[in-house]
């Protein structure tokens, strides 16, 4: 028995061994597998394929696998629009390139800033005599914008286009918050900061519905002007103001409409479309099925096509999503996170630091500790400008106050330079349902805030004063940076939110122009002349998450999941949700101070299929509404 004993502890040591050699082969392979870099085997001659299955961003989030599994939700795809402008201008100049596709198939949209920077991309590639060729089941507003400068524009015949325009309703709380005798406490600096309506009241206020008023029909005249340029001949006018009748004198048929108002080229299914891009390219010797044609994806043509690392780096932080407490982000701009990040390029001899903003704003403190993380930089004596995307308003204004000089475009949304806070209190609630409280205080403001007792009036009087004061704030560094006196500011401040064109004119905005033009800008200060190279602060996404980000989303049939015309309006209003949510999530939770635009269009999408936020109060508005 001792010798079988000892025979089956043998056996066991050489199967927990190699169970030990296997895991640590499969690691291996797995870490080979996630570190792999795509191949520029993978750049064939042929043409450039940009399928864009998901959501132009100006910074790409990292997906967290546990969570992107617990959710059982497929996340969306995110493409940063810097890559897409990179990755048409090197087509444009590469021989390899006879052509690019623009699958938007699945797209699901981007901000209008965003969508422009693009098309004038795709226009180079034209330029060089190179092809663009547009296909989607559907078109709406950001998909159109974009086709708009294709050279040949497909549309499937059970397909069409549709232009609806900036603008909507939003959600209002005051009677539900009546109803379950929560007292919402407001508090806030400026006419125009309409951040806090939807807690005190049930619809716009006339401040509010001015602001919008003006801001919306800048944005369509913007909107509608960039498609009108890109495609002349497109009856934008019958589209937008007659919709009825431009489709009913086509029975109904939203192809054949979209055809006939010149927003698209072409009717065919996908297979046609591909066929003509055979045509064009050839066809694909590698593959076996019909009209394949030989391409480069972008993953692979950005691998081939690296920035240049030559001459003096120029910085180049960016700013993109709200901007909260902490390290979070990408894709959510965390104040300790961006701090951090300047603070360690401090060490990098920057020859100027352009800041690349697309944010509506949020909590004050981060917003100061980003600022002052950017003065650091002003201090070595280098040129500093800021970029503004699609919006940069409230912090993402009190973040561009040190810059030498603010480039915005004529659609960019900013302004909105005011402070608020919300406070719920539940002493009604509890009453209702018979808790009460009493006690005794030293001071006015002894157990404050007490969410369930109520608040002093000597604590409503302080928060008050803060805010207040945190306003002045506001104004005395735009004042500074702007070279304003304290009621210029304020003239221009009051919350009230302008676009570029706009903004400038009122002396927010120094000039017009992207990225291109700041550093541009920026390099001329510097006396670099040509000898420059940008430098990119902060993590770029990795391998890791890129093939994640494949796994996860597969062929995009979840994540970007396609649909005729009316399947993509209606997914513009399942973010209905996820608004519910984020507002619950700003009234509940503790945030302090916030210098948000709550009233800025969303540049983009909701990123995922539910709610942003990732709180308590986003589970339980999950469970009610999702």
């Amino acid at each position: 028995m001792k010798f079988a004993g000892k025979v089956w502890r043998l056996l066991v040591g050489i199967k927990d061994g190699l169970v030990l050699v296997f895991m640590l082969l499969f690691f291996a392979a797995l870490f080979a597998v996630l570190t792999a870099r795509p191949s520029p085997a993978a750049v064939r001659d042929g043409a450039l394929l940009l399928e864009l299955d998901g959501i132009v961003v100006e910074e790409r989030t990292e997906i967290d696998p546990i969570e992107a599994l617990l959710s059982r939700q497929t996340p969306m795809g995110e493409y940063q629009a810097r890559d897409l402008v990179h990755a048409l201008d090197e087509a444009a100049k590469d021989e390899r390139i006879s052509a690019v596709v623009l699958d938007l198939d699945r797209f699901l949209g981007g901000g209008q800033v965003h969508m422009q920077e693009i098309g004038e991309a795709l226009d180079r590639v034209r330029a060089a005599e190179k092809p663009v060729l547009a296909y989607a089941t559907a078109y709406t507003d950001d998909g159109m914008l974009l086709a708009a400068h294709a050279s040949e524009v497909w549309v499937n015949p059970l397909g069409g286009a549709v232009v609806t325009g900036p603008g909507g309703e939003r959600l209002y709380y005051a009677g539900l918050l009546e109803k379950l005798q929560v007292n919402a406490r407001v508090y806030k600096v400026g006419e125009y900061k309409s951040a806090v309506e939807p807690f005190s009241r049930s619809g716009m206020s006339e401040a509010a519905r001015e602001n919008a008023r003006a801001l919306y029909d800048t944005l369509w005249e913007e909107y509608r002007a960039n498609l009108k340029k890109a495609r002349p001949a497109a009856d934008i006018e019958r589209v937008t103001t007659q919709p009825v009748e431009w489709v009913a004198a086509a029975r109904g048929d939203l192809a054949s409409a979209a055809l006939q108002a010149g927003l698209v080229d072409e009717l065919g299914t996908r297979a046609d479309f591909e066929k003509r891009v055979v045509e064009l390219v050839g066809e694909d010797d590698w593959s076996e099925g019909p009209n394949a044609y030989p391409h480069t994806e972008l993953a692979a043509w950005l691998e081939d096509k690296p920035l240049p690392t030559s001459g003096k780096p120029i910085g180049v932080i960016t700013v993109a999503g709200e901007i909260v407490d902490g390290d979070a982000g990408p894709g959510v701009a965390g104040g300790d996170r961006i701090a951090e990040l300047l603070d360690e390029a401090l060490d990098d001899d920057l020859a100027g630091l352009v800041v690349r903003v697309d944010s509506p704003g949020g909590s004050v403190l981060a917003s100061e500790l980003i600022r002052e993380a950017i003065l650091r930089h002003k201090a070595r004596d280098i040129p500093v400008a800021v970029s503004m995307a699609n919006v940069a308003a409230s912090g993402g204004y009190w973040v561009s106050t040190p810059a030498d000089r603010i480039f915005a475009e004529p659609e960019t949304i900013t302004g909105s330079i005011g402070i608020f806070a919300v406070i719920p209190t539940f002493e009604q609630t509890a009453a209702m349902v018979g808790v009460t409280s009493d006690g005794v205080r030293t001071t006015p403001l002894s157990g404050q805030p007490d969410l369930v007792g109520g608040l002093t009036p000597e604590t409503d009087a302080l928060v008050q004063a803060f805010i207040e004061d945190g306003y002045e704030d506001f104004l005395v560094r735009v004042g500074a940076a702007r070279d304003m006196t304290r009621a210029q500011a304020d003239a221009v401040a009051q919350g009230r939110v302008w676009d570029g064109g706009t903004a400038r004119q009122l002396r927010l905005v120094d000039e017009y122009g992207g990225m291109e033009e700041a550093l541009a800008w920026t390099a001329g200060q510097a006396g670099l002349g040509a000898d420059w190279h940008v430098q990119y602060l902060g993590t770029q996404p990795s391998t890791y998450d890129t093939l994640l980000r494949q796994w996860l989303i597969g062929d995009g049939e979840e994540a970007g999941s396609g649909g005729d015309v009316i399947a993509h309006m209606a997914r513009g209003q399942s973010a209905v949700v996820a608004q519910i949510a984020s507002d619950a999530e700003r009234l509940l939770d503790a945030k302090g101070a916030q210098a948000y635009c709550l009233a800025c269009p969303s540049p983009t999408p909701s990123r995922g299929q539910m709610p942003a936020p990732n709180g308590w109060v986003a589970r339980i508005v999950a469970l009610l509404f999702g």
